[in-house]
């Protein structure tokens, strides 16, 4: 500017809802809290600032509109978890220096942690590192963000054996970037924490295999003292068979990705990933045919999992075993439009199991596995009730039936078919690439980053029309999916290690479509910030039978 002072306005309007008011710029948001919402302020964990997320220190650059964050919110929530994650590697740090902190996968709410020491871990271990945790609490202990050159902080975490966390910096090749501390932990900073440890109200740390799971409190109750979770053996094993699957590629973070995409080694990579995807397919078909007396298989799992093509693989395998497998559409036992229930807001709830005509489902069931003939319904959504034409089917002896959809755990779906003539199979995308040692992937983010992709290529929706709608689908999946998980006989991991980066090429794009004044601005910019970790793949690379197809097209598959 040739040394010319800008003029800049020193007092700014900050908007929250309906009322205004004047600061100074430059006011922090634990400040502006504290004078304007005091009511509101002991609760808040964050805030967004002009629809982006902020920390209580954030100062606010100019005019804008405030949402405070507290728990209840998905945003507070996050920030809650994050800097709850900082203060347990710290603790450990500080209890055991030398041990190695690992995250894993969540489970319940919360997340698995693995821990490398000498002697092995104990439950004596663990309650020391949760009573380190809850003094620093008590002590109100600072939690401090740095930003220091790029090559200061790789000298740091090699010094420390955070070998991933180095590799993550360098891949980025950013000439500085911002670390978190609180005087033994060092780590990465991804996401907005809390400035000390006085909002950390309850938490708890149970042992949990050879590690320990991090409790949060339950959603929207952060006074609430999370209650022990029970064991959930098969989805904890589906978990690491999958890290061991990443293993055996090479590839268990986000910095051994993009070096295979640079030493040009991702093609055999995503080859071998694919290959353990049908080795896992077909043994499941071999398990079809092995368990005496199976002639239905139920398919279920939440949203963009990918059970469209999983279901057209596994019948391929079926095939190829001599087992013909028929299927057949939830879609046809919808209940009449006017039949159908409301949710809360007054709206034809599709995704409630009293949606589908129940009885007459287990009827036809109950006739097609006794070898007889069934006139099914079909249902036409237009009109919002069933056709006048049926559909015969039967099942000849060498034939199985094949049922995909939301309630196929529920025992209600098929309570007139006894167990040993059906296998229940729970297939969901359990992400276990990690971003380093101390950093995961959220395994619902990878599902949204595929939904986004398929919604904005072949159903004409944007990225912000499908972050709206996110919400209230993730509501389906924990009342409809997730409770019966447990109920699955098998699980089929449908992740793959190099998705997100092939994913990028497209969801780039579509994020930088949502508009700055859109709400769901804020959701949109912690996705690129995400996928800005990851070398592209391009989508060549991707085989046409593989489960991304089905998001991303070129599918070998009809669909």
């Amino acid at each position: 500017m040739g040394g010319v002072a800008l003029k800049v306005p020193q007092t700014i309007t900050v908007k929250v809802g309906s009322a205004e008011f004047s600061v100074t710029r430059g006011t922090r948001v634990k400040a502006f809290l504290r004078r304007y919402l005091p009511e509101v302020e002991p609760q808040c964990l964050g805030a967004i600032v002009g629809n982006r997320i902020a920390d209580l220190e954030a100062p606010i650059a100019s005019s804008c509109e405030l949402v405070p964050c507290t728990y209840s919110s998905k945003e507070g929530a996050r920030i809650y978890r994050a800097t709850l994650m900082m203060v347990l590697y710290e603790a450990a740090a500080r209890r055991f220096p030398g041990a190695h902190l690992k995250v894993g996968q969540a489970i319940g709410d919360g997340y698995y942690f693995s821990m490398a020491k000498t002697p092995m871990l104990t439950s004596d271990d663990i309650a020391a590192i949760e009573l380190e945790m809850h003094e620093m609490v008590a002590r109100k202990e600072a939690i401090a963000t740095l930003r220091v050159p790029a090559s200061e902080a790789i000298e740091v975490f090699e010094s420390e054996g955070s070998l991933s966390s180095a590799d993550t910096v360098r891949a980025r090749r950013r000439a500085w970037v911002r670390l978190v501390t609180m005087g033994h932990y060092v780590g990465l900073w991804f996401h907005p924490l809390l400035p000390t440890t006085e909002g950390i109200r309850t938490f708890r740390l149970q042992p949990y295999a050879d590690g320990m799971l991090l409790l949060l409190p339950p959603v929207g109750r952060p006074d609430d003292t999370p209650e022990p979770l029970r064991n959930h053996r098969s989805l904890f094993a589906a978990f690491r068979e999958t890290r061991e699957w990443n293993r055996r590629v090479g590839v268990e973070t986000v910095a051994d990705l993009n070096r295979a995409v640079v030493k040009g080694s991702i093609g055999e990579v995503m080859r071998v990933a694919e290959a353990l995807h049908e080795r896992k397919i077909t043994s499941l078909a071999d398990q079809v045919v092995g368990l005496k007396g199976c002639r239905l298989v139920l398919v279920a799992g939440p949203s963009s999992s990918g059970k469209t093509t999983f279901v057209k693989r596994l019948r391929l395998q079926l095939l190829a075993v001599g087992v013909r497998p028929k299927e057949l559409s939830l879609d046809n036992y919808y209940v009449d439009r006017e039949k159908t229930p409301k949710d809360d807001q007054g709206d034809y709830d599709f995704e409630c199991i009293e949606a589908i005509d129940l009885d007459l489902l287990n009827e036809h069931l109950a006739a097609i596995l006794r070898g007889e003939e069934v006139l099914t319904p079909r249902y036409s959504f237009p009109k919002g009730m069933r056709d006048a034409k049926t559909v015969p089917v039967r099942l000849e002896a060498d034939e199985v039936l094949l049922i995909e959809g939301i309630h196929g755990l529920n025992p209600r779906l098929t309570s007139s078919i006894p167990d040993a003539q059906k296998m229940r199979i729970y297939i969901s995308a359990l992400t276990q690439l990690c971003i380093d040692d101390h950093h995961r992937i959220f395994t619902s983010d990878s599902r949204l980053l595929r939904r986004i992709v398929r919604d904005r290529l072949f159903r004409g929706y944007s990225a912000a029309q499908t972050l709206r709608q996110w919400p209230k689908v993730r509501a389906g999946e924990e009342k409809w999916i997730f409770p019966f998980q447990d109920c699955a006989d098998r699980m089929f991991n449908s992740t793959l290690v190099c998705e997100v980066a092939a994913l990028k090429v497209f969801a780039d794009r579509f994020l930088m479509e949502v508009p700055d004044d859109d709400p769901t601005f804020v959701e949109a910019s912690r996705l690129l910030e995400f996928l800005s970790l990851f070398i592209p793949v391009f989508a060549d690379d991707v085989p046409a039978t593989s489960i991304l197809r089905e998001f991303m097209g070129g599918s070998a598959f009809d669909y």
